[in-house]
């Protein structure tokens, strides 16, 4: 494949308040944010970026959205602190490990690690 074609370019979360949003994935991961008005707001990880919008229905399920981490116990540390909800303590898997957590709209996402 060249360029972005058939690769994740943005993911998009129907979310009940902007600002908590914000804070949480800022607090457990870092990401940036743009703010386009008072009902959307672009994040950008460093690699992907995707929106926060107030103008759907908050609803959990949808794809299951995986972060990568070079210290998992560290994230998960993160996602704790910042007010997620560990879903799946931290197991292995083929090629890895991971765990699974509900950001405070109730959205299940997922880290993991090769490590």
């Amino acid at each position: 494949m060249i360029g972005n074609d058939r690769r994740i370019d943005y993911i998009e979360f129907n979310v009940a308040d902007i600002a908590a949003s914000k804070a949480f994935y800022g607090s457990a991961f870092g990401w940036t944010f743009t703010d386009y008005g008072p009902e959307y707001c672009e994040f950008a990880d460093g690699r992907l970026t995707g929106g926060f919008t107030t103008l759907g229905s908050v609803r959990s399920g949808g794809p299951l959205v995986i972060i990568y981490a070079d210290d998992l116990e560290g994230a998960l540390a993160r996602v704790e602190g910042a007010g997620g909800k560990i879903l799946k303590p931290i197991f292995p898997f083929p090629g890895g490990r991971r765990f699974h957590f509900a950001d405070p709209d109730g959205y299940e996402l997922a880290v993991w690690s090769k490590q």
